[in-house]
């Protein structure tokens, strides 16, 4: 029971805390560009990671190396890039909405490429959800044709680095504690954000006011829409399966849609009745 209760705990507070990443990388591309963002984003998350737990990298043995670098550019690497791509033409709340797709592609993964095994209740969870999100991509369509949805090709392709990722950890890193794991990445990570910030003339415009607003967003979401929400995320995935632990982005619309309604974006009922369908779509998928 107290198990259960754990991981329902974690579900709900990383919902939080991720659904509310969409509207941080909104308000960084104000003064930034997705390049400089996601490199900046990386490198905050990597000081601070290395600053309070650097000697947990004792932990990782020599042959995990290469999946952790693996669920670096899976995890955080690639779609750190894609979904600030994406919302430079998307919404913050459709970004979150495209999120929801990972769990589908974590089943789908899982089952074809990883062997893990699921029950018949998870894909009709999956599918539900995969509706709900449908409903709230396409009524958000409609309401917003101005905004070029090509774009929201990118978001999903950053969902699907997401499935990959979750089903890496569980098969290869379940053993290793999670901070470990995160700092681990992170380290991975922090050369090749470092290279691609200098080429992005972010220190030509480091200067401006605007760019240091966003530079602040960036910082907050490095910390707790990075490092924080990591660690919680692979505990998560080791105490649960990695079906229940990608049902996180099921929840994420709903957050970051309440953050986009207090900025400006808009909410019709349609989207409002596809975020409580995702709900239904997560209690079934978590069940075992």
């Amino acid at each position: 029971m107290k198990a259960i209760q754990s991981k329902w705990f974690f579900l709900i507070f990383l919902s939080l805390i991720w659904g509310s990443s969409f509207i941080l990388i909104k308000r960084g591309l104000v003064g930034l560009t997705p390049f400089q963002l996601g490199s900046l984003r990386m490198i905050f998350a990597a000081v601070f990671l290395l600053s309070v737990g650097f000697r947990s990298l004792k932990n990782i043995k020599q042959h995990q190396w290469k999946y952790i670098a693996l669920t670096a550019m899976m995890g955080t690497f690639f779609p750190a890039y894609l979904f600030s791509i994406a919302q430079t033409q998307i919404d913050s709340s459709i970004s979150a909405i495209l999120n929801s797709l990972t769990p589908l592609g974590t089943l789908v993964l899982g089952a074809l490429v990883f062997g893990l095994s699921f029950q018949r209740r998870q894909v009709f969870g999956v599918i539900i959800g995969l509706l709900g999100s449908a409903l709230l991509i396409l009524n958000g369509a409609v309401n917003h044709p101005g905004q070029n949805y090509w774009f929201a090709t990118l978001a999903i392709c950053g969902a699907i680095c997401y499935a990959i990722n979750v089903n890496l950890i569980k098969k290869y890193l379940s053993d290793l504690n999670p901070l470990s794991i995160t700092v681990g990445n992170f380290t991975v990570l922090l050369i090749p954000a470092f290279i691609i910030l200098c080429c992005s003339n972010f220190f030509e415009v480091a200067h401006l006011p605007n760019v240091r607003t966003s530079m602040l967003f960036v910082g907050v979401l490095a910390i707790f829409g990075t490092c924080v929400a990591n660690v919680i995320y692979f505990k998560l995935i080791q105490i649960s399966s990695p079906i229940f632990a990608s049902s996180v982005t099921y929840m994420l619309p709903v957050v970051a849609c309440v953050w986009g309604i207090l900025d400006g974006e808009s909410l019709t009922l349609v989207q409002a009745l596809g975020a409580f369908i995702v709900l239904i779509g997560v209690y079934l998928s978590a069940r075992k």
